[in-house]
């Protein structure tokens, strides 16, 4: 029950502050951890739960036409194929070195999660197209892909920040691509865990609803100033939780 009590409440948070302004993996996969989970079984728990957030968003995103599909769905094949090689490749590192590795990128990855204030709220225009935008969009999602299976957080800010930054694709057509390109690794690195037996399935599904309610939320609290606000709270869970894994490792 403790674990659940830790975990539930901060997925939640992660769901809430991935669907205003990215980054939810920052607070969810430390938030396992802390909990007492192991690596390995962290890693592919909180793919389970992301995965199931990740999934109420991409549709929505969908739905209202901002996937651009002939360069997502190469894209997601590529995302696939990397974040298969990237989770099995985790699966022979040592639990030490995913924790310890944890350590020191959370402060880097949280930097660039951070600094990028006006992401999302500019829309860019000249837009790279046609074959060119897909081999883009290709590469991108291998390399984020290999990322997202091996350790994961902030992959959603980063394609987001390489398609509008490299591709100028425009943040809406952005975010649609990056759920699914992110979808894609989410669901292909959990089948690695879930075939080598490291989710723990019911905290993995109970988090997995708290991740759901917290997408939900979020989407309608991207209004003026919704991201001042959740960036501040990403900071203050940061530190707590770094803090947290700093001393307990």
């Amino acid at each position: 029950m403790e674990k659940y009590l830790i975990v539930c409440p901060l997925v939640f948070l992660a769901g809430l502050v991935d669907s205003i302004a990215g980054g939810g993996g920052l607070i969810s996969l430390p938030a396992y951890l802390v909990a007492g989970v192991p690596p390995h079984m962290a890693l592919g728990t909180n793919k389970t739960s992301s995965s199931l957030g990740t999934i109420v968003s991409t549709a929505r995103l969908a739905k209202n036409g901002f996937v651009d599909w002939k360069a997502a769905i190469p894209g997601g094949i590529c995302s696939i194929l990397g974040a298969v090689c990237g989770a099995t490749i985790s699966l022979y590192v040592s639990e030490a070195v995913i924790t310890h590795m944890m350590i020191l990128i959370l402060p880097v990855v949280a930097f660039y999660v951070l600094r990028t204030k006006n992401m999302g709220e500019d829309e860019r225009t000249g837009s790279v197209t046609g074959p060119r935008l897909t081999a883009m969009v290709c590469a991108f999602g291998l390399v984020m892909g290999v990322y997202d299976g091996f350790y994961g957080p902030g992959t959603g800010t980063f394609l987001l920040l390489l398609l509008t930054g490299l591709a100028h694709m425009d943040t809406r057509r952005a975010a649609g691509v990056t759920k699914v390109l992110n979808l894609s690794s989410n669901l292909s690195a959990l089948l690695t865990f879930l075939i080598s037996g490291n989710v723990y399935y019911s905290l993995g599904l109970v988090s997995g609803l708290f991740c759901i309610a917290g997408h939900s939320i979020g989407s309608a609290l991207v209004v003026k100033g919704g991201r001042q606000v959740v960036r501040p709270v990403i900071l203050i869970v940061l530190c707590i939780l770094f803090g947290k894994l700093a001393v307990g490792f």
